[in-house]
């Protein structure tokens, strides 16, 4: 535990505020629940303006996250990689020349896969990967490591809405592809043109609104006694059908 905090967590007032002033990408930033010191509440609103995650968590969990016991009431746990944006994904798609591909995750809460699923859209030629700023894995050391690199390479988008930024997509002219049992069968989906790929999370799949939000739902055929794939898995398999189909 120490040896990952003293690689991803940036902690104390003046280290996470200087982080900030500096643009260090960071992930997550976590304060003490309750406390009332207006020099915590300067950087809690300068990592919002910034667009970050603000967690309030209680002193124990913080105890336990530090690694020098020395937090101060907040902890920032820094990225392997600059978050890009939406129109980043779909700028490189144009300088390809290329319709855009791109995988959603709906609340992927667990690193591995989420590093499993980058590393799967990078090898199959996406342009990038979208996920929400909250209830979400990020682009933490461990995701890094099990993307193999991957992330260095790939643009991930950090979005606030989830189905907002679908909405963005669909305005750009990107069809929306949500992973669904209920789905009609994979290989009738059209993945040819510009799409975005929709994976659910690891439990619940994918959220009401965000289902609602896409144009098609699409399943992946199932012959034994396991009803779903993996949520990686489930992208490798969707993503190399839109690699087939775009040869």
């Amino acid at each position: 535990m120490c040896e990952q905090a003293e690689k991803d967590f940036i902690e104390g007032r003046n280290a996470v505020r200087e982080a900030l002033r500096a643009g260090t990408p960071i992930d997550k930033l976590y304060i003490a629940r309750g406390d009332t010191d207006r020099s915590l509440a300067r950087i809690a609103a300068q990592a919002r303006e910034a667009g970050l995650a603000v967690v309030e968590a209680d002193r124990r969990k913080l105890d336990a996250m530090s690694a020098t016991h020395s937090h101060q009431g907040v902890i920032a746990v820094a990225a392997a990689q600059a978050y890009a944006s939406l129109e980043d994904i779909l700028a490189l798609a144009r300088e390809r020349g290329e319709p855009p591909l791109l995988v959603v995750c709906d609340e992927i809460s667990d690193p591995h896969n989420l590093g499993a699923i980058i590393r799967t859209a990078e090898c199959a030629g996406a342009h990038g990967v979208v996920i929400p700023k909250r209830r979400s894995a990020g682009l933490t050391a461990v995701t890094a490591k099990t993307s193999a690199g991957a992330v260095s390479y790939l643009p991930v988008a950090r979005v606030p809405n989830l189905p907002a930024a679908l909405q963005e997509l669909k305005k750009q002219g990107v069809w929306i592809f949500g992973a669904d049992a209920a789905g009609a069968p994979l290989y009738e989906a059209d993945l040819r043109g510009s799409a975005a790929i929709v994976i659910g999370s690891e439990g619940t799949g994918m959220g009401r609104l965000v289902r609602e939000s896409c144009d098609f739902l699409t399943g992946i055929p199932m012959r034994g006694r396991i009803g779903s794939l993996n949520a990686s898995a489930a992208a490798a398999v969707l993503l190399y059908e839109a690699l087939r189909q775009r040869r």
